[in-house]
């Protein structure tokens, strides 16, 4: 695991709520990268490095797992049971409100941009924390957000929810208008963790201010034992760098440089 953290810097955040560790690599304008279940593996800190490579310094917290370790299915199932009785900082089920955390992530963002300049900061999540960065918009240093297959809340019930409530989701329409700012959302065409009827849902609220990208799920790396769906990690065909999940990946990081000013 050291290996696979080579070229990151760690330090400890606390918004005066939480503390977490949190990796940093690279020079330049601001991007947090919310790594998504099990944590933060070694696929989120290759793509992690993608962002930096491209100018711009790169704040990996790690909110749960441990930073580094490759991606089972034994790790797996144990992230999803913690993270199911961390209810203090997680809302996994209810749509209509944001988790906890993302308080913290305003806060780190916030510390970014005071360190890092630029026009402001790039958030992305991943999965379980997919939704973040639209609830980190009420946050104005957040001028880059990109929703990698948001999954939560769970459930056929709230398929077609968010997870952010009614005001984040205004601040953010409100914010995007006033500001000429977009939004990215991905998603493989196929995914039942990141149901269609979500995306839908974000296309209603915003229009075109929304850039969706599905992707047919014969992209996807093959090999992995797991269905298409982690856009930007592990079914990131790296093999085939003009496929269309490479092609996502460099819109990703086009998008945060033009709007970071990096």
């Amino acid at each position: 695991m050291d290996e696979t953290l080579a070229g990151f810097t760690r330090f400890e955040f606390d918004d005066g709520r939480w503390t977490r560790p949190v990796y940093r690599i690279g020079t330049g304008p601001a991007v947090i990268v919310i790594h998504e279940i099990p944590g933060l593996h070694p696929s989120v800190l290759a793509f992690a490095r993608d962002v930096a490579a491209q100018g711009m310094t790169v704040f990996c917290p790690s909110l749960f797992g441990q930073p580094g370790q490759p991606v089972s299915d034994l790790y797996i199932a144990g992230a999803i049971a913690r993270l199911l009785c961390m209810r203090q900082q997680f809302n996994a089920w209810a749509g209509g409100r944001s988790s906890p955390i993302v308080d913290w992530l305003r806060a780190l963002a916030r510390q970014a941009h005071a360190e890092c300049g630029g026009k402001g900061v790039g958030a992305v999540g991943m999965c379980f924390t997919g939704g973040f960065a639209l609830a980190m918009m009420t946050e104005p240093s957040v001028v880059a957000p990109v929703l990698a297959e948001p999954s939560l809340p769970v459930g056929r019930k709230g398929a077609a929810r968010l997870d952010c409530s009614p005001a984040e989701l205004a601040t953010a329409k409100a914010r995007m208008q006033a500001e000429d700012l977009s939004m990215l959302a991905l998603r493989f065409e196929d995914d039942k963790l990141s149901p269609c009827a979500r995306l839908d849902t974000l296309k209603r609220e915003l229009g075109e201010r929304l850039e969706v990208h599905q992707l047919p799920d014969a992209s996807a790396r093959r090999g992995t034992g797991k269905a298409p769906h982690s856009v930007l990690t592990i079914h990131l065909d790296r093999d085939d760098p003009d496929g269309p999940t490479m092609k996502v990946r460099d819109r990703v990081l086009a998008f945060f440089k033009e709007r970071t000013g990096a």
